[in-house]
């Protein structure tokens, strides 16, 4: 199977279409739709049905699609591991906002002082977003936070968080948690919220959603509502001494974040793994 083959087929399903697919690819449409039909000759199978203009996936493509992913993938790899020498390339990191705004800024830096043939391009989401990018092989590795899926991924631990309840100074211990300001679905600190308020055979009246941790601190600074965050998160934030802090129970104060990835792992991945500190209970943690 030729590489070239699953790298047209990929680009016209991320892209959407032949057009935007050549126009990706800096070849003509007729091209790409030369080779996706001599594709499809070649396996004796459709890898898409046309309706129209439109192309959508048969399950036959969906089915290649993961494998293209996969083998497109450790060709990269392949080839970087044997263009010799140093470290280089480039690394696509998903991650929660949490660890990019208050972990990861001294980590990237070191990582661009020691490599600086590596590029790294991060993009941030929840947990559960960041999970479908790999899965979807758009990113090589994601910051995810418990609880999720470990599935096949391979992981490591990264950061362990404290996290607090805030609410807004002067709250009434009542309304503290009428309602909830959170991340939208997916997001593992908002599960871990609802878990609480469910063992304490309380729910939230109103939720309301917001996109950013300096968004979620400025609206529980108003009044708003409470919010789960890490501390980590509050002590870097410009509102965070606006706000109140509160203890969680013992057995949900504590939340730890992992790096997870599937396939081999690329030496630019695999550099950026040492350079995490050693999380409590791991062997060269501190007491």
């Amino acid at each position: 199977m030729d590489l070239d083959d699953l790298h047209i087929f990929r680009s016209v399903v991320r892209e959407g279409g032949v057009t935007r697919a050549a126009e990706r690819l800096n070849r003509v449409p007729s091209n790409v739709t030369t080779r996706i039909k001599q594709f499809e000759e070649r396996l004796g199978i459709a890898l898409f049905r046309r309706e129209g203009r439109s192309l959508t996936l048969t399950e036959a493509g969906r089915t290649l699609l993961g494998h293209a992913d996969k083998l497109l993938h450790l060709a990269d790899l392949a080839e970087r591991e044997l263009r010799g020498g140093g470290v280089r390339g480039t690394l696509r990191l998903g991650s929660l906002e949490s660890a990019a705004g208050a972990r990861l800024p001294p980590i990237l830096s070191a990582f661009h002082a020691r490599y600086p043939d590596v590029t790294i391009e991060l993009q941030t989401g929840t947990t559960r977003a960041m999970l479908r990018q790999l899965e979807r092989h758009e990113v090589e590795a994601a910051f995810v936070s418990e609880p999720f899926e470990r599935g096949a991924l391979s992981s490591v631990p990264a950061f362990d968080e404290e996290l607090v309840l805030i609410t807004a100074l002067g709250a009434a211990e009542s309304a503290r948690t009428r309602t909830v300001v959170a991340f939208p679905h997916g997001c593992s600190y908002r599960q871990r919220l609802f878990a609480w308020l469910a063992e304490e055979g309380r729910s939230p009246e109103r939720i309301l959603e917001m996109s950013s941790y300096h968004a979620i601190v400025a609206c529980v600074a108003a009044g708003t509502g409470a919010a789960l965050v890490p501390a980590e998160v509050l002590d870097h934030a410009v509102l965070g001494r606006t706000v109140a802090r509160h203890t969680l129970p013992a057995h949900l104060r504590r939340n730890r974040t992992h790096l997870v990835w599937p396939d081999a792992a690329s030496p630019p991945l695999r550099a950026l793994m040492a350079l995490l500190p050693p999380a409590e209970g791991e062997p060269g943690a501190g007491a």
